[in-house]
């Protein structure tokens, strides 16, 4: 899938994927994490999240990376902020007092740019990503994050085979495959949604879960 797809996305704002409402599974488990107040937390491919604000509002910097220059203004915009805004040598850095929010391509971040990351919230990531990025994905994280960085990783699973996504079925197995090496890994929780969402019958799903992993770099 080329990036060209998630700018076109945005360009016509087709943007089902936004949520704007605080991820519950970000309230419900960030405790167990135990990241401290003023440590920075890490948003990869953000969109416009307000789970930033969530994260700044419990005390944390946030970091976040955004493909769309669209996604990054709406963010600021809609909810009232202003950032200060600067080009580096491949991203352009919108910041303010608690927010630094990176747009550009994920894959062109270094272990510099995130050497102050403590934790990630990683909600959608994975499931936007046909297979043949993930591993690529998940090694570039892995490369990112030092040791002892947690990050809580949200992913959907449903039968192989019934939708073409994006949002991709991204199974517990395939986590494991892509993350064991370099990361340990805990199932925090398995959430039944297909009933708590209509639309999916209409796409040809038969079943949907919703999965929350804590994962530790090692």
């Amino acid at each position: 899938m080329k990036r060209d797809f998630w700018l076109e996305r945005w360009e016509s704002n087709q943007i089902g994927f936004h949520q704007d409402d605080f991820s519950p599974y970000l309230q419900a488990h960030w405790a167990t994490l135990g990241s401290q107040a003023g440590s920075q937390v890490f948003v990869p491919m953000a969109g416009k999240t307000r789970d930033m604000l969530w994260l700044a509002n419990e005390g944390h910097k946030v970091l976040g990376i955004e493909l769309s220059e669209i996604a990054v203004d709406a963010f600021f915009a809609e909810n009232g902020l202003t950032a200060s805004k600067e080009n580096t040598a491949k991203h352009v850095r919108h910041r303010n007092a608690d927010i630094d929010f990176l747009c550009g391509d994920f894959f062109h971040l270094t272990a510099d740019d995130t050497k102050n990351v403590k934790a990630v919230f990683d909600r959608a990531s994975m499931v936007a990503m046909p297979p043949a990025l993930r591993t690529k994905y998940a090694d570039h994280m892995a490369g990112l994050l030092l040791p002892g960085t947690q990050v809580l990783l949200v992913s959907m699973e449903y039968p192989e085979g019934e939708m073409s996504g994006p949002p991709f079925s991204v199974s517990e197995v395939d986590i494991k495959s892509l993350y064991a090496d370099t990361f340990d890994i805990k199932l925090l929780e398995d959430r039944d949604v297909f009933d708590i969402n209509p639309h999916l019958k209409e796409r040809g799903l038969t079943a949907m879960h919703e999965k929350v992993y804590q994962l530790v770099r090692r």
